[in-house]
């Protein structure tokens, strides 16, 4: 019972140093593991209120088990098959060849020797998926040429993982006597490896179809976890590693079709204990050890970054790569990455090196880390302009040109189309997709691969020749960033957008689109339409009632647009009106001629409803 506040307490810290530094390092760009790094070294080693950071962590190396569970999930074999080349060939040799370099280094600089060297040089080679991923999904360049290469070495480098720790009890120090021969030890691992196999294959999918169709959600959840652990303790029993066990449990459910329920059940657990687990590498860290070696650490930080970029550029090189995309992924992923924290962590665990190693290794890691957004800025300065031409505008602009020009071809943009096309108008549509693009192209669409924010791209794609710009993109600051461009290039231009929400519909409003509209409001009205009309309402009443809620909404920008987003608060219904039924009002509204200037016309002032009036006020 003592101990029990103290648990408490701890649990209490650590919840609380999560939830403040995580969405503050986030919001700084630095993410949300620097984050959690930096709230475990403030709650231990600077403040001493937690000092068992290595029982922590134990329980923490969970969240890594967790973790290649989901990778493996989402790994079917039809998508590896595709991107076989660029994970296999271009990321193993990546890992071996930045691995080998370092290995050296360290051995050379007289740092570590033998064993240690080869797991610290293999875990710095490791680079940042949580970071990388990040940027390329800030720079909307998940999809593009280098994007994809760099997701296929970063795939690499989380399977890579797995042998890494494997090899660890092998390396140990002190390794514990074994009663067996190496024969008999790697019949056993086969042997539980195939027993997975079988048990994946004949045993896991009719265990959750039972499940299943009893409806119970927390044994569905319960059934998620008894897999993840049982895999990964059989793999453990059997002389290999847990995250093994857990990576291969969801490889073999990637096919599944409870794949999805399966991520969301696991992913909660994942998503904590994987916090946990950083902020038990920050309570673990050995901040005396750092200052003994702050300045080796400074010189090591930048030798690392440089040689992991110098490697990953000759490779893509080597490999086919342009200049530009070879120079973004050497610039990219030089960092070293979470995964690291894992390897140097088990290490020192194992006697593979001292737990000052680790903590040495883990700044040099951090440092590198924090550097990233610095080195990802730095690529921009070093492109070559032809090259940038060369490699993004690969698609033929032949025919391209025609009344309307629309930029993204996302869910909202593929309805927009089918109306303009059925009204017998040609549509040019660009998109920065190159999966989307394919895919579009097989339906017979007119679409171009290209990137709506570059002034070239828009010029060959036949801005000059389009009567309207539909801007069409799914994230503000794109939609944003591509209005400001044509603003400034061809303020003749007539541009439709499409909005994010009611605060981006008032900022489009302000740089002067011509047409704005917010992506879920009509068909939020059809949807509150078809409701009432279900309930029982008339359905000239229920288009009535929409049709004031439109009126309403336009009244309640223009004010919002004068006095700001707080204006117009009185027009809002909060509670049903009354008295029903809807009376006709007095004066009546012709929509259709209203509306070719907009879409919905604007309340005169002494029009407008006050209070909780009813729609239509009779006199």
């Amino acid at each position: 019972m003592e101990t029990t506040p103290i648990l408490y307490t701890q649990a209490l810290m650590l919840l609380g140093g999560a939830v403040v530094a995580a969405p503050l390092f986030k919001r700084l760009g630095l993410g949300t593991i620097l984050g959690y790094l930096a709230a475990g070294i403030l709650i231990g080693p600077v403040a001493q209120r937690i000092t068992e950071g290595e029982e922590i962590l134990h329980v923490s190396e969970l969240g890594v088990v967790f973790l290649l569970f989901i990778i493996g999930l989402e790994l079917k074999p039809s998508r590896l098959w595709q991107m076989r080349r660029d994970i296999f060939g271009l990321g193993t040799a990546q890992v071996v060849f930045t691995g080998l370099v370092l290995s050296f280094l360290i051995t050379f600089s007289g740092l570590l020797g033998g064993a240690g060297s080869i797991i610290a040089g293999f875990g710095l080679a490791l680079s940042s998926t949580a970071f990388a991923m990040q940027i390329l999904d800030e720079s909307n360049d998940t999809n593009t040429r280098y994007g994809q290469r760099a997701f296929s070495i970063l795939l690499l480098q989380d399977l890579a993982i797995v042998p890494l720790l494997a090899l660890i009890p092998l390396m140990a120090a002190q390794a514990p006597e074994d009663t067996t021969t190496p024969l008999e030890d790697f019949a056993i691992a086969v042997a539980a490896v195939a027993a997975l196999f079988a048990a994946g294959r004949y045993l896991l999918n009719p265990l959750f179809q039972v499940i299943a169709r009893t409806g119970a959600r927390d044994v569905m959840i319960a059934a998620a976890l008894l897999v993840v652990m049982g895999a990964a303790t059989m793999m453990q029993l059997a002389g290999l590693s847990m995250a093994m066990g857990a990576f291969l449990a969801g490889v073999l459910l990637a096919e599944s079709s409870y794949r999805h329920e399966l991520e969301a059940d696991i992913e909660p657990f994942r998503g904590i204990l994987q916090a946990l687990f950083f902020m038990a590498v920050g309570l673990s860290l050995e901040l005396g050890v750092v200052a003994e070696n702050f300045l080796q650490i400074i010189i090591a930080v930048p030798v690392v970054m440089t040689v992991k970029s110098l490697v990953l550029y000759g490779l893509c090189r080597a490999t086919g790569s342009h200049h530009n995309d070879a120079l973004r992924i050497g610039l990219l992923l030089p960092q070293g990455g979470e995964f690291g924290f894992v390897l140097f962590t088990a290490a020192a665990a194992a006697g593979v090196f001292s737990q000052g190693t680790s903590s040495l290794l883990v700044a040099i890691v951090t440092l590198s880390m924090a550097l990233t957004p610095v080195a990802a800025m730095l690529s921009k300065r070093l492109l070559h302009e032809q090259d940038e031409m060369a490699e993004e505008l690969d698609e033929d602009f032949e025919g391209a040109g025609a009344d309307v020009l629309m930029i993204g071809f996302s869910r909202f943009a593929q309805i927009a189309a089918q109306i303009l096309l059925a009204g017998g108008r040609e549509v040019t549509i660009i998109d920065h997709s190159a999966a989307r693009v394919r895919q579009a192209a097989t339906f017979g669409f007119r679409i171009y691969f290209g990137d709506g924010t570059r002034l070239d791209v828009l010029r060959a794609a036949g801005i000059e020749r389009a009567k309207i710009v539909a801007v069409c993109t799914q994230k503000k600051e794109i939609t944003d960033r591509i209005i400001n461009l044509v603003k400034a290039e061809y303020p003749n231009a007539r541009i439709f957008a499409r909005s994010y929400d009611r605060l981006h519909t008032l900022e489009l409003r302000a740089l002067g689109v011509d047409y704005e509209l917010r992506e879920t409001f009509e068909s939020g009205l059809l949807f509150g339409r078809r409701t009432l009309e279900t309930l029982g309402v008339n359905g000239d009443e229920a288009i009535a009632i929409m049709d004031d809620i439109r009126r309403r909404d336009e009244a309640r920008l223009v004010l919002q647009e004068a006095e700001g987003i707080t204006a117009g608060r009185h027009m809002l219904h909060s509670r049903p009106v009354r008295p029903e039924p809807l009376v006709k009002p007095k004066r009546d509204v012709n929509h259709t001629a209203e509306t070719e200037e907009r879409i919905l016309p604007i309340l005169p002032s002494e029009d407008q409803p006050q209070g909780d009036e009813t729609l239509a006020k009779a006199e």
